[in-house]
């Protein structure tokens, strides 16, 4: 079992969820456990998503286990590999230049982590995703997953329209614009209602 880690954010958030919605109310009192803690570092975490992009999990790890062997996870040492290097460990072209592209990033200092502390999400998501590869849904999984952000609200997270649309809406199906309305209520908390919501589904933590 991992050890379970709270934000310092985490036990004032649950009580604010806690007495301003009795469905959200119910999912906190289901799961009295959390396991949300940083892992990594920002390029090794970034770079794992992208190799793990629309494949399997074990594929995934293969993949990553492959590089970890051909080359040092270092942004300096792979923005300067060729692509084929990269594709040898099983990555596709696209995604080998999704590697590089975000390792040139960070060895050009496009991309500033001492500065993120600094900056409100959105700011942040905007560096990140202008690296190839890197959408608004993979931003907003390093804000909750690495960053910790408290108040990130995936709206586009297929798994937390189904939360949404089976505690909220009796099954029927729920758009992204209905769920940003709705999770207006959580504010500024809604990290750990999308939390609550995804563990409604699954108990098992996903780890990034």
């Amino acid at each position: 079992m991992p050890q379970t880690k709270h934000p310092d954010y985490w036990l004032t958030a649950r009580r604010a969820l806690t007495r301003a919605d009795p469905v959200m109310a119910r999912l906190i009192r289901a799961h009295p456990e959390v396991a949300l803690k940083s892992r990594g570092n920002p390029f090794e975490t970034l770079l794992r998503a992208i190799v793990g992009q629309q494949i399997s999990v074990k594929a995934a790890d293969a993949v990553w286990a492959r590089v970890c062997a051909a080359t040092p996870i270092q942004a300096e040492k792979i923005s300067t590999l060729e692509i084929d290097h990269l594709r040898a460990c099983g990555l596709s072209r696209m995604k080998a230049e999704y590697a590089i592209d975000l390792a040139a990033h960070f060895a050009e200092g496009r991309i500033k982590p001492r500065r993120w502390a600094r900056m409100d999400d959105e700011t942040i998501i905007e560096e990140l995703v202008d690296v190839r590869g890197i959408g608004r849904w993979t931003a907003e999984m390093f804000l909750i997953f690495h960053l910790l952000r408290p108040n990130v609200w995936p709206v586009d997270d297929l798994g937390l329209l189904k939360a949404i649309s089976l505690h909220y809406r009796d099954g029927k199906k729920v758009s992204a614009r209905e769920a940003k309305e709705i999770g207006e209520t959580w504010q500024p908390w809604r990290t750990v209602a999308t939390w609550y919501l995804w563990r409604s589904l699954d108990p098992v933590a996903v780890e990034y």
